[in-house]
């Protein structure tokens, strides 16, 4: 019994991501903006493109081209 507790332990560790990395919640982020048919902005949207959310907890944009 006490292997389930050392194995639920590691595990939970290895999901939590580590303060000022996003890790599985950016990659979740940047999964929804590639189906919202956007893409990854690193400082800002262009001209001709529209902010539709975020990539990453750091402050990425998600920008698609304006419809």
């Amino acid at each position: 019994m006490r292997i389930y507790y050392l194995v639920f332990g590691l595990l939970l560790l290895c999901l939590v991501p580590a303060p000022g990395n996003g890790g599985i919640i950016s990659t979740v982020q940047r999964y929804f903006c590639k189906v919202r048919s956007g893409r990854c902005a690193l400082v800002s949207c262009l001209p001709k493109e529209e902010h539709i959310g975020s990539c990453s907890l750091t402050g990425r944009k998600c920008c698609r081209r304006r419809k």
